[in-house]
């Protein structure tokens, strides 16, 4: 039986709520964000993920297996999230947008996102339901992916060479100078973009280049798609926060990238192993994962404390 459709609504007005309250009283203001603000609600976003996954735990239609589910989810997205940020940071400072400008671009991306990775979701488990062989190609890409993460090239963001503003720019011209927060201004009774809405179209094109990768990785924790698209939702609207606070302290965790490697190498084992009838138990993997991302953090704060 699939999940009832009171838990789709009641779940979607909980997240229009926290948005609504966000962008309309906590944020109404212009400001720039402070890491003390950043980090307490980043434990916020935190903190209402895991009271969501108590009430999947002690609801009958769930239960504790699907608890579980949802919080290995939970951390693969949100520690994959990391990767995000710094191709934000990259892009606000090609861009030089300044900070109290950024938390609005991040929250209407992160709108944007919401809509493509439920589209990318219920097409995922639609695929593996269907086309189980599917599995393997999910499974390889990721172990790929960790690999290909683990001897990294400089990151480099060029807008004009980004097909989606390319298409853009064809049909609505763009200022030259920012105006403010304003995503678009009128000059003339012509209605023209401003670079600030093309920092959003580039964020928004990048976290779909991202789910490629995460949707894949939580596909191989559950294929319920209720906790496969809440975990992800959580991670997604903690993401905000959490890009502010770890700005703040850029570059002190020099190796947890390459714990995100490990972890999305493992997922994609873990993938793998599971078409050919070998099930790595779920509190295993949850385990295998912490321990991971722990050690880099910790291995990042000896080199520091080192250095």
């Amino acid at each position: 039986m699939g999940t009832s459709i009171y838990f789709w609504i009641g779940f979607h007005l909980f997240v229009f709520i926290m948005l609504a309250l966000d962008l309309g009283v906590f944020h109404k203001n212009t400001h720039k964000v402070p890491v003390k603000e950043a980090v307490i609600w980043s434990f916020v976003w935190v903190g209402l993920a895991l009271l969501f996954n108590l009430f999947i735990y002690l609801d009958p239609d769930f239960g504790p297996s699907k608890a579980l589910e949802f919080l290995t989810g939970y951390v693969i997205e949100y520690s994959l999230s990391v990767d995000n940020i710094f191709v934000f940071i990259l892009i606000f400072s090609y861009f030089a947008v300044k900070d109290q400008y950024q938390h609005k671009i991040l929250f209407w991306g992160i709108m944007g996102a919401l809509i493509m990775r439920g589209i990318f979701i219920f097409a995922g488990v639609a695929l593996i339901n269907r086309f189980h062989w599917i599995v393997l190609i999910f499974g390889g890409f990721l172990v790929f992916t960790g690999i290909k993460m683990l001897f990294p090239k400089e990151a480099e963001v060029d807008p004009e060479k980004n097909p989606i503003v390319k298409f853009f720019k064809k049909f609505l011209p763009v200022t030259d100078n920012l105006h403010g927060d304003k995503l678009f201004v009128r000059k003339n009774r012509r209605l023209y973009a401003t670079p600030l809405f093309l920092v959003l179209i580039i964020i928004e094109s990048s976290d779909l280049i991202f789910a490629v990768d995460s949707i894949p990785a939580i596909l191989a924790i559950s294929q319920d798609r209720f906790i496969v698209y809440t975990s992800n939702i959580f991670a997604i609207l903690g993401l905000r926060s959490l890009y502010f606070a770890i700005s703040g302290i850029m570059g002190y965790f020099d190796y947890l990238k390459t714990g995100l490697a490990f972890v999305l190498t493992f997922v994609g084992l873990k993938m793998l192993a599971a078409f050919f009838k070998f099930e790595i138990p779920t509190i295993l993997s949850l385990v295998i994962i912490i321990s991971i991302l722990l050690i880099s953090i910790l291995a990042s704060v000896v080199k520091n404390k080192r250095g």
